[in-house]
C-alpha cells in the first residue's frame, strides 16, 4: 500500500498554496490550503466535453445500473433524452442493463420498457455482439463499474464487444471509472490460457490493479482484439485511491455486489465459489459470510484469528441462506471485519480461509472445476491439497507476476508526476539541505530524465531512471552532500512514486 509522507515545512508551504483546477492546471487557493481537482466520470467528461463525438452517430450502449453520472442519473435515460444522440439500442452483461437478473441468469432479447429501444444479451449463449446485433451502429458505447478482481465478468463483456467492434468496422468508446481497490495492488497468479474462460479470458493477475479504461488499452494491444478504442479518461482520480476515498455513492455493481466492503473481500473470498462451502450468497452479507453445516465457525475464527492476518479480524457467524449454496439450512463459519483496508490483503486471506477450511474437514470439503477456473489454473488447488503453505504458494507466482507488471505499467493512464520530486528537491536546496549546486543539480538532471521518458509512456526507463536516482541519493548520503532529514524525506517520497510503477 502507498506510504503517503509530509513533506518538511518549507515544501509544504510551496504545495500548499497550489491547488488543482478542473483542467489539471495549478491555482492558488483563497485560504492557502490545497485543493483537489474534482474527481469527474467518464461519462461526465462525455457530457460535458465530449458529447459531439457522438453526433450524427447510430450509438450502441452497453450498461447496467452501475452507468450514472455523477448526479446519479443512468446513462440510458442522459443519452436517450439528448437532442444530439441518437441511441439506438442497448447491451446488458451479466444481470441485465437493468440489474435485474442473479448471477448466472440468462436474459433474451426483449423492449426496455422505458425507451422502447431493443436490448441484446451480452451473457449465456451470446456473449459477443453479432453482425446483425450491429446492423445499424455506429459506435459502442462501454459504462459499466468493474471491482477489480480478474474473475468478475464485465470486462469480458467489454473485451468480446471490442473484437466484435473491430470486426465490423464500428467505433468502440470506453467511458472510464475508477477501480474500486485503487490502482496500486496488483497480486495473484497470472491466469494460465489453458484455463481460459468467461471469469477469465486473459493472462492477467486476479487483481489486476486496473481501471476499465486502462484494461480496454491493454487488451486491445497485447491480445490484437483489432477495435478503433478510444477511452474517456477520468478527470481528478488517483492511483491511490479506494472508492470509499471518493465522493461518489456506490451502486450495485451486481446484486451480490451490495456495498464497498463487499467488493473488498471479493478478491478473495469470491475463491470459496469454487468449494461446496456458501460464500454467503442469499444472505445480507454476500462474500463477507463464509459457512458451511459442517464448520464449527468458533473453532474455525480462532484458528484464523491465530494468524494474525493484516487488516482482519475474524468472528464466528451462524447464517441460512435464502438461496445458493447451503439454501435453507444453518451454516457455520465466519464473518470477515476489515479493520483496515490499507493494510488488507484480500486473496493471501482468502487462501488462508480455503485452506483451513480444507485441513480441518477433509471428509466434507470439497473444491471443485470452478476452483481452478477461478484461480486460473490447476496448481494452487493442487498446493494446497498437497499441504503447501500458503506463503509457499504466494512465492510461487511472483515472477509471473513481476512480468505482467511491466507490461502494465504500458497502458496506465494515471499517475503521479515526477514533478512533485522535483518540487521537493528544489524546495530543500532553498532550506540548504545540500552541501553544494552540483548535488542539487545532479538530483535534478536525472528528474528530468524521468519526467521526459513519464511524458513518452515510457514507463520501463522511467523505472530505470528512477533507479539511478536512488543510486545517486545514497552516494550523496555517503559522502555528506545532502542532509539527512533530506536524505530520509526523498527516499520516502521517491518510494511513493515508484509503488504505482511496481
Amino acid at each position: 500500500m502507498k506510504k503517503w509522507f509530509l513533506l518538511p515545512t518549507a515544501a509544504v508551504f510551496i504545495l500548499s498554496t497550489l491547488s488543482v483546477t478542473a483542467d489539471g492546471t495549478e491555482k492558488t487557493d483563497n485560504d492557502g490550503t490545497e485543493e483537489s481537482e474534482e474527481l469527474k466520470l467518464g461519462i461526465d467528461v462525455l457530457l460535458e466535453e465530449r458529447i459531439g463525438e457522438l453526433e450524427d452517430k447510430n450509438v450502441g450502449l452497453i450498461t447496467n445500473p452501475t452507468g450514472v453520472d455523477a448526479e446519479l442519473n443512468s446513462i440510458v435515460d442522459v443519452l436517450h433524452e439528448h437532442e444530439t444522440v441518437d441511441l439506438v439500442s442497448m447491451f446488458g452483461p451479466e444481470h441485465g442493463v437493468r440489474g435485474d437478473a442473479q448471477a448466472g441468469d440468462d436474459v433474451d432479447k426483449y423492449i426496455d420498457e422505458q425507451t422502447g429501444l431493443p436490448v441484446y444479451s451480452l451473457y449465456g449463449d451470446t456473449q459477443k455482439p453479432t453482425p446483425e446485433m450491429l446492423e445499424d451502429v455506429d459506435i459502442l458505447l462501454f459504462d459499466i463499474q468493474d471491482v477489480g478482481a480478474r474473475f468478475y465478468t464485465y470486462i469480458y463483456t467489454m473485451a468480446y464487444a471490442m473484437e466484435a467492434a473491430g470486426e465490423n468496422d464500428v467505433e468502440m468508446m470506453v467511458l472510464d471509472r475508477p477501480n474500486p481497490l485503487g490502482g496500486l495492488d496488483v497480486d495473484g497468479p497470472v491466469l494460465d490460457p489453458d484455463y481460459s474462460s468467461f471469469v477469465g479470458l486473459y493472462p492477467i493477475p486476479l487483481q489486476h490493479g486496473m481501471t476499465v479504461g486502462e484494461l480496454a488499452r491493454l487488451f486491445n494491444e497485447e491480445f490484437d482484439l483489432g477495435a478503433d478504442l478510444n477511452v474517456v479518461e477520468m478527470e481528478g482520480w488517483e492511483r491511490q485511491m479506494k472508492y470509499d476515498d471518493t465522493d461518489l455513492e456506490w451502486v450495485l455493481p451486481s446484486p451480490n455486489m451490495p456495498t464497498f466492503d463487499s467488493a473488498i473481500v471479493y478478491p478473495g473470498t469470491a475463491l470459496i465459489e469454487g468449494t461446496n462451502v456458501s460464500e454467503g450468497r442469499g444472505t445480507a452479507k454476500p462474500f463477507e459470510l463464509i459457512g458451511a453445516p459442517f464448520i464449527d465457525g468458533t473453532a474455525l475464527a480462532e484458528e484464523l484469528n491465530e494468524l494474525d492476518l493484516p487488516g482482519v479480524q475474524f468472528r464466528a457467524s451462524y447464517f441460512t441462506p435464502m438461496f445458493s449454496k447451503h439454501e435453507g439450512e444453518l451454516s457455520g463459519g465466519i464473518e470477515l471485519h476489515v479493520q483496515d483496508d490499507e493494510a488488507y490483503e484480500p486473496l493471501e486471506t482468502g487462501l488462508h480461509i480455503v485452506k483451513t477450511i480444507h485441513d480441518n474437514y477433509p471428509e466434507d470439503f470439497e473444491l471443485d472445476d470452478f476452483f481452478d477456473s477461478l484461480m486460473g489454473n490447476s496448481w494452487v488447488r493442487e498446493e494446497i491439497e498437497n499441504g503447501t503453505s500458503v506463503d509457499e504458494i504466494i512465492d510461487s507466482w511472483q515472477d509471473d507476476l513481476e512480468d505482467f507488471k511491466q507490461t502494465r505499467n504500458d497502458y496506465l493512464l494515471y499517475f503521479d508526476s515526477v514533478t512533485e520530486l522535483q518540487t521537493s528537491v528544489e524546495a530543500f536546496e532553498e532550506q540548504g539541505a545540500f552541501a553544494s549546486e552540483e548535488a542539487t543539480r545532479e538530483l535534478l538532471t536525472h528528474l528530468s530524465a524521468v519526467e521526459q521518458f513519464e511524458q513518452q509512456g515510457d514507463m520501463a526507463k522511467v523505472v530505470e531512471h528512477m533507479d539511478s536516482f536512488y543510486h545517486l541519493l545514497d552516494n550523496q548520503q555517503e559522502n555528506e552532500q545532502i542532509s539527512d532529514e533530506a536524505y530520509q524525506a526523498l527516499t520516502e517520497e521517491a518510494n511513493a512514486f515508484m509503488e504505482q510503477w511496481q
